[in-house]
This record gives structure tokens, sequence and C-alpha cells, in this order.
């Protein structure tokens, strides 16, 4: 097995992928969902109601194009369904914080984020 992944990351079929927009556009692409999986335990008042919109639409888009691009270009499909699963779970933090949580939960919140959980076990 080891043998045979050696001999094709030596052939010029890889090599040619390695230099190819199907390898380093997607590469490039992967800074979207590892910022939004960062992002997912910081203080959901700092998320962009409308940025998080745009970016499901983009994410979507371009999921079909990985799939509908001859070839099949699945690196740049998983990067975009990673980044549009972030941003499903970005934007349900969203909704829950400004449209169901109410004033009080929303100050705990904040003041959660401000000291940090140690702060909040300690007052306990």
């Amino acid at each position: 097995m080891a043998s045979r992944l050696l001999r094709y990351v030596r052939t010029k079929e890889f090599r040619d992928y390695l230099m190819s927009t199907h390898f380093w556009g997607p590469v490039a692409n992967w800074g979207l969902p590892l910022a939004a999986l960062g992002d997912l335990k910081k203080n959901p008042e700092l998320i962009s109601g409308k940025m998080t919109f745009a970016l499901l639409c983009y994410s979507a888009l371009f999921m079909r194009f990985a799939i509908r691009v001859q070839p099949r270009n699945m690196l740049l499909f998983a990067c975009h369904i990673t980044n549009e699963t972030a941003q499903l779970v970005q934007g349900a933090r969203f909704i829950d914080f400004w449209h169901i949580k109410n004033e009080d939960q929303r100050e705990e919140i904040r003041k959660y984020f401000l000291m940090g959980p140690t702060a909040e076990a300690a007052a306990q």
C-alpha cells in the first residue's frame, strides 16, 4: 500500500495536480472554514448575520460548482461543506443570541465572555 502511494506521488500526473488550481484553490479556501470553526467558541454577539448569510450562499454555490466542474473537485467540495456547516452553526448562534434570548440572558453571556468560564465557576 505504501509503495503504491509512493509510486503515485512520484508520477507526473500527481505533480501536475499539485501545480493546478484544482489543488491550490481549495487549499487557499480552507482559511474560511478554519476561521469559522475557530469562532465557534467566541462571543455570539460578535457574529455578523449578514456576513454569515453571505458565506452560506457562497459556500452553497461553490459546493455545486465543485461537483459540476469536470473533473470533480472533491477537495473544494470538502472545504465548502465544512464552511457551510460552520456557518449554519454560527447562524444558529446569531439567531439564538439576538432573537430567542432575552436581555437578561444576553447580559449573562456577555459577562461569561468578558470574565471567562473560571470566574463564573468561582462565583458559584
